[in-house]
């Protein structure tokens, strides 16, 4: 990481003891003797546009004669005068089509309708001292931008700069409005009465049911996530056994480069949890040695440039070898996910994936003698009843969320539009049960003590039969040790 310029324009944000005077003459000398900054091109997908405007167009009907507004957000200081890198708040970009920070869509109310406009920033250009020395947005600190007229001609939508936000919001003040709060307090600020809870669940619940064009990105982002699998366990013989590695680490990274090479990049944190940190589900901290004779569980999702993003889980055996109790234990799993994405159908519940799932893992703890009640007790409906629910001290999590431009999409829709509700076609959910035995478990045999198992696969609902976006992994055990043995004996493609 480079310091910062010795100099340059103050801005609101920038530290004071970053903040200089410099003479004139070294800012003349620098200022001048520039051609035009090279083009840049937007990067959006040209075919996005008229699903964009659809959506705008869904959103103007639920809100009409008021003013939305849906802020991109803002960067994030990760530490003094760094950020993490910039994410688009998704309903935003699933709006516009715009990744960048500090953009705003505003929907005016006109006619029977609305009218869009994308407010971005517009950077200095040759000629102008901040061109140089603007270390946070000039052309050359951070790279160029398209031009606004760009910008509106492949996205399909006015583009106003960003400074003129405030004025053009300053009818609006005292109003009320839809604005989707808590990404940019800028923008919070200008429109104090405006409410974002009926605007963010309105938005959530649209995102629901993916069009073909989503689809299509969510299929291709689990195509470069099975090429990421591929990855790691073609990295896998360089790790095993090394107690002077963090082979978790090695794996987490060799997947995230894939993860940057065909998309923006990972979906979530990656798990990358071998032997007993595989009974966390949310083990994050990916530090750990792959010793032999362990289980790999590995939960990772490439993000593409749209930001539709792959949710898939693999339980991997590091030798190329299953042992029995692993067997045991992952047969049961896959048995239980092909019973729940066998639910994955229009009009089924939500919850009905899941209910099949739990019933197949407690059928088989009973037939272990680990659970002490039948699957038919276990998952009763009536939780009151004395032992209903036994299963989850080993099940632990649901089975299934919805999957689109957030991995745990559409989180602030109705509980009947959502987990207590009804699949319809275009919904994409994951289906992910999962058998965690703790290293500390007297309840547990001992030879099962420490082994963890979820396979996960992103299923999309049709009018048929379910679609399996992630099937190009393979999941039956002989299968999966044949892939990887194939995988290790094929080259990376980048």
């Amino acid at each position: 990481m480079m310091d910062l310029p010795e100099s340059g324009p103050n801005t609101e944000d920038e530290p004071s003891s970053h903040k200089s005077s410099m003479p004139e003459h070294l800012q003349a000398a620098l200022s001048t003797d520039w051609d035009p900054a090279p083009p840049m091109p937007h990067p959006a997908r040209p075919d996005f546009t008229p699903h964009a405007a659809r959506r705008r167009a869904a959103v103007s009907e639920q809100f009409p004669g008021t003013l939305v507004v849906v802020p991109a957000g803002s960067s994030k200081a990760r530490a003094n005068d760094t950020d993490y890198p910039f994410r688009a708040a998704s309903s935003f970009t699933w709006l516009t089509g715009e990744t960048i920070a500090d953009a705003v869509l505003v929907m005016t109310p006109s006619g029977d309708g609305h009218h869009s406009t994308l407010y971005v920033a517009e950077h200095a250009q040759p000629g102008e001292l901040e061109y140089f020395m603007d270390y946070k947005h000039s052309p050359v600190w951070v790279g160029n931008v398209p031009s606004g007229a760009n910008t509106s001609a492949v996205l399909g939508i006015e583009v106003r700069p960003l400074p003129a936000l405030a004025d053009d919001l300053a009818a609006y003040r005292d109003d009320q409005c839809a604005l989707l709060r808590g990404f940019d307090n800028r923008v919070d600020k200008l429109l104090a009465k405006g409410s974002g809870e009926m605007l963010g669940r309105a938005l959530d619940e649209l995102r629901l049911v993916k069009d073909e064009w989503e689809v299509a990105r969510l299929w291709h982002a689990c195509e470069a996530t099975a090429r990421g699998f591929a990855d790691v366990v073609r990295e896998l013989p360089a790790v095993v056994g090394r107690d002077d590695l963090r082979g978790e680490r090695w794996l987490e990274g060799t997947f995230w480069r894939r993860a940057r090479l065909e998309g923006n990049e990972v979906g979530y944190t990656s798990v990358v949890a071998s032997g007993p940190h595989a009974t966390t589900p949310h083990w994050w901290r990916n530090n750990g040695v792959v010793h032999r004779g362990a289980l790999l569980l590995a939960d990772m999702g490439v993000e593409t440039d749209e930001l539709y993003t792959a949710d898939v889980t693999r339980t991997l055996p590091v030798d190329g070898a299953w042992t029995p109790a692993q067997l045991k234990v992952y047969r049961a799993v896959q048995e239980a996910q092909a019973a729940g994405i066998a639910e994955v159908k229009a009009g089924n519940a939500f919850v009905a994936a899941h209910k099949a799932a739990m019933y197949v893992i407690a059928d088989h703890l009973h037939s272990w003698g680990i659970l002490p009640v039948t699957a038919d007790v276990a998952c009763a409906d009536d939780e009151e009843q004395p032992g209903a629910g036994l299963h989850r001290r080993y099940t632990l999590h649901g089975t299934s969320h919805m999957l689109g431009i957030d991995v745990h999409d559409c989180a602030l829709a109705r509980m009947e539009q959502y987990r207590t509700g009804t699949l319809t076609v275009g919904h994409v959910l994951t289906v992910e049960p999962g058998l965690y035995f703790q290293t500390n478990d007297r309840a547990v045999p001992q030879e099962l003590r420490g082994i963890g198992v979820r396979i996960e696969d992103d299923v999309l609902v049709t009018d048929g039969e379910p679609v399996n976006l992630s099937a190009m992994l393979p999941r039956d055990p002989d299968d999966v040790i044949a892939w990887m043995r194939d995988a290790q004996h094929t080259p990376a493609i980048p």
